[in-house]
């Protein structure tokens, strides 16, 4: 036997030990194991076990009669068995192997008992009551292990009994060996099957959850190129130009007025890179497709916003205050907006008939935005989603340096919190601005 011929007959052994460790240990355990409830309809969660608790009442009053008179043990021994098969079903609700030992435990007790006392006709080695308890008892098996053990069960409750029939001198009775085959046969097949359905659902669910993560990394990967995109496109010209001016520059010492022109480029085109970025951060997650080169939406428009949701129902107040800020850049403007409308949207799509405040405060340094609403009235109907609004309204708020809260309140309700701090430069032009306003009047 060369060296690979006795590295196949090892690994097959080893496979043949692992399965056979695997077998003993799904049938010789004490651990629990309850039967899952139902999970809809949630009224009947505990429908299973009810029946199961029905089943083994009848099981010990027809056992006990079939055991104490027809097979003529007695009542007191027929009670006795009879417990014994009824206890077994209700014990694999929660430990379905030792159940299962119980179970035919008992019917081969009772089978041999049985034997000197059977009567023309009677059923044996099973009892049409403990036929059906211990294919219950199967089933519910066969529910909560693996294959192989289930299997092995059936193979072990149908030779016993089997067994016994070939060693016993019994009388003439009714042999229920064949239909013993067919019935636990099923009701393995059926336990089988049911937990490989279920064990299907947990793992389509996993895949489920993987995938949902998958899908929000990937989302914020497509969307990191976006703006690696955006901003080499909106930058990358302005940028060269500065370069090249500032490498002709030192070459322009002698000549202030050259000199002075080429640093006023320079201040030009850095300007002009500022005023390009800005406008793509407020763009890059617009969702103004028909017109993206267009005028965009700033904080003038916020009561246009408002009419525009109270005219689709929702019940809404406003509340602003501190002086505005007025020459706040247009893309800080227009994550305001946007986080705005997208919150508002939200309330009309999951919060209907909610009474919603809107409070915008202007503070010395910083925005402040919160948009509350109150429970909904009534239930709100299917809205599936992307689920990318409020990471939307995080990263707005976080290309502004500001930071966003939003989740349930203590009312019930819903809660969403944008906090902006302002640059010092934006604080100097709203203090000039003030001034302005001063001076004016």
């Amino acid at each position: 036997m060369n060296d690979e011929a006795l590295a196949d007959r090892l690994r097959e052994v080893n496979a043949l030990r692992m399965g056979a460790r695997s077998l003993l240990q799904d049938l010789l355990t004490l651990r629990s194991d309850p039967l899952p409830p139902l999970r809809r309809p949630r009224r009947l969660r505990r429908l299973p076990h009810a029946c199961v608790a029905a089943a083994a009442a009848v099981v010990v009053i027809a056992t006990s009669d079939q055991l104490g008179h027809r097979n003529q043990l007695g009542l007191g021994y027929g009670i006795l068995l009879a417990l014994l098969q009824g206890g077994a079903l209700l014990l694999a609700l929660a430990h379905p192997a030792p159940a299962w030992w119980l179970s035919l435990t008992g019917a081969g007790i009772a089978a041999a008992a049985s034997t000197p006392h059977l009567l023309e006709n009677t059923p044996w080695p099973w009892t049409v009551p403990g036929l059906c308890a211990h294919a219950a008892v199967l089933l519910l098996l066969s529910l909560r292990v693996r294959a192989p053990a289930a299997c092995a069960a059936l193979a072990a409750s149908v030779l016993l009994p089997f067994l016994i029939e070939l060693a016993a001198d019994a009388g003439r009775h009714q042999g229920t060996t064949f239909l013993t085959l067919v019935l636990f046969s099923l009701a393995v097949a059926l336990g089988t099957t049911l937990r490989g359905r279920r064990a299907a659902r947990a793992q389509l669910a996993e895949q489920a959850a993987l995938a949902t993560v998958e899908r929000a990394q990937r989302t914020l990967l497509e969307e990191r190129g976006r703006i690696a995109r955006e901003l080499h496109d909106v930058v990358a010209h302005h940028m060269s130009v500065i370069s090249i001016q500032a490498q002709v520059a030192p070459h322009l010492t002698e000549n202030p007025t050259a000199l002075a022109e080429n640093l006023a480029g320079i201040r030009q085109n850095a300007l002009d890179a500022l005023t390009e970025l800005r406008r793509m951060l407020g763009v890059l997650r617009s969702d103004d497709t028909e017109n993206p080169h267009g005028p965009q939406p700033t904080l003038d428009d916020l009561d246009a916003l408002v009419a525009n949701v109270r005219g689709a129902g929702l019940n809404i107040t406003t509340e602003i205050t501190g002086r505005p800020v007025r020459l706040l850049d247009p893309g800080a403007q227009l994550a305001l907006y946007r986080i705005t409308q997208e919150a508002l949207s939200n309330c009309l799509r999951h919060a209907p008939g909610a009474h919603v405040h809107l409070r915008l405060a202007h503070t010395d340094d910083a925005l402040e935005l919160d948009i509350t609403n109150t429970a909904s009235t009534t239930p709100a109907p299917p809205s599936p989603g992307s689920g990318h609004g409020l990471l939307g309204m995080r990263e707005r708020t976080t290309m502004l340096g500001g930071h966003l809260t939003a989740g349930p309140d203590n009312t019930g309700g819903y809660r969403v919190s944008a906090h902006i701090p302002l640059s010092g430069r934006l604080a100097a032009h709203r203090d000039d601005a003030m001034h302005t306003e001063k001076s004016s009047t």
